[in-house]
């Protein structure tokens, strides 16, 4: 670091809503150096959640999502031109171009991206895409917008669950192929899972679990229709591919950090390990490309893809990056997200993929109005409302203080029969077409130890 913390040179690579925050941060606590921001698009930072939701709706243009500014950043913008490279020892980011950019501090924050069909041939067909970008959205709505007569998501995550909500309030007609046996279990468990399918299904969705696409047809180079795992075919005219986010990482080849696949590793503070588990102290990493420990979860590495990890997260590594050992502070955070589908608005908190079991302690999944609270070694560690909401904060605070699990009364509405904890039914991520939003790099928490007995000779 080059002198004052709060002077030098300071480059933010990712000009996404972490990118964002954190160079209003920045600004926010003093700095008053040098900063550049890099992009890969042209557009300058924007909002995702709507593109699967109010975009494909109708109700906002793709290019009219623009996140708001808090304040001035008074930065230069590189936007359109992706970083390649990283030169840990010469402190310098390598831009596609080949321009390099000298840096006394470093945040990435390159997040995701959608992972692509695997075929590329089939891929290319006009008609299939995927969902991550506003030129993405903008694509998908004007597809929309022509009336197919069948859209096929492939992948029954909350980005495809989304798109598929959207086509049925369009009055599209929609099949949902996942690999998993529900929708959503891969970020909820087998409870809910269960709720989601019931919920799809009763809207019409032509919902198929427990198979693959194995190939996308085309006809005259568009897209007309997909062959199964169980030898069924789908005729549509439309395909989006919702297979999950792959980590934008690559650019880090060679840079001697700890990034890979499943993201850049990082100390609870955001800075980022070397591959040798050592931290550095001039690089900083954010949003959804930052794998972090957390003490609630056993400090397994945590993957988040939720907007507001990636905004609290900026805003921790801004304020590490400019302020001395002493007044850094910690990113603990709990995981918080929502999403809006098929009249339901799920809300949680928590990780509920690091769960044994889960227990309905309020409504039911007969009223479509619940909350649900999952453990793990008798203790609670998430809760997820459907409809309810009012009630997380309460929830919120048993995970912050390792509450027991079950939970105890106070909560749950009045008296009635004891609660009945069941499996959380937690899939081996392998199973899934979609990969779950919230990642835990370590053990799944029900996967059991084969025990091996010896008998005395």
């Amino acid at each position: 670091m080059s002198g004052e913390p709060r002077g030098g040179r300071i480059v933010v690579v990712g000009a996404s809503l972490a990118g964002l925050r954190a160079a209003e941060t920045l600004r926010e606590k003093g700095f008053a150096g040098e900063l550049t921001i890099v992009g890969d698009e042209a557009l300058p930072p924007y909002d995702r959640p709507p593109l699967s939701k109010q975009v494909l709706l109708g109700r906002v243009r793709a290019r009219d999502v623009g996140l708001p500014r808090r304040r001035a950043v008074d930065a230069r913008w590189r936007l359109g031109t992706p970083a390649a490279g990283l030169d840990t020892a010469g402190k310098r980011v390598l831009l596609a171009g080949g321009e390099k950019l000298p840096y006394d501090r470093l945040l990435i924050a390159t997040g995701t991206r959608a992972r692509p069909w695997p075929n590329p041939g089939e891929a290319a067909l006009d008609g299939v895409l995927t969902l991550r970008t506003a030129d993405d959205a903008s694509r998908l709505a004007g597809l929309l917008d022509a009336g197919p007569r069948r859209v096929l998501v492939i992948g029954a995550g909350f980005t495809g669950s989304e798109i598929a909500s959207a086509c049925r309030e369009r009055g599209l007609e929609v099949t949902v192929a996942e690999r998993g046996p529900a929708p959503l279990v891969g970020a909820l468990g087998g409870t809910l899972g269960a709720l989601a399918a019931a919920q799809q299904r009763a809207h019409g969705v032509d919902l198929r679990c427990g198979v693959t696409v194995t190939s996308l047809r085309g006809d005259g180079g568009r897209f007309a229709g997909a062959e199964l795992s169980d030898g069924s075919r789908v005729d549509a005219e439309v395909a989006v591919v919702a297979l999950g986010a792959v980590r934008n990482t690559e650019w880090l080849a060679g840079s001697g950090l700890a990034a890979g696949p499943r993201g850049v590793a990082c100390d609870a503070g955001c800075r980022a390990f070397d591959m040798y588990g050592i931290v550095t102290d001039d690089i900083f990493v954010a949003g959804d490309v930052a794998r972090f420990p957390h003490p609630l979860f056993e400090y397994q590495m945590l993957s988040l893809e939720h907007w507001g990890n990636a905004v609290a997260q900026a805003e921790v590594a801004a304020h590490n990056m400019v302020s001395a050992g002493p007044d850094r502070r910690p990113h603990l955070a709990v995981p918080a997200f929502w999403s809006s589908q098929f009249g339901l608005n799920i809300k949680s908190v928590g990780v509920p993929t690091f769960s044994d079991q889960v227990v309905i302690v309020q409504g039911s999944p007969q009223e479509r109005r619940l909350v649900a609270v999952y453990g793990y070694r008798g203790r609670v560690t998430a809760a997820v409302s459907v409809n309810r909401a009012k009630w997380l904060e309460h929830y919120q605070s048993l995970i912050e203080s390792g509450a027991p699990f079950p939970p105890g009364p106070g909560a749950a509405d009045g008296p009635g029969p004891p609660l009945s904890p069941v499996p959380s039914a937690v899939p081996d991520p392998a199973v899934l077409s979609h990969g779950p939003s919230v990642a835990l790099t370590g053990h799944l928490p029900d996967r059991r130890l084969a025990v091996v007995h010896h008998q005395d000779g």
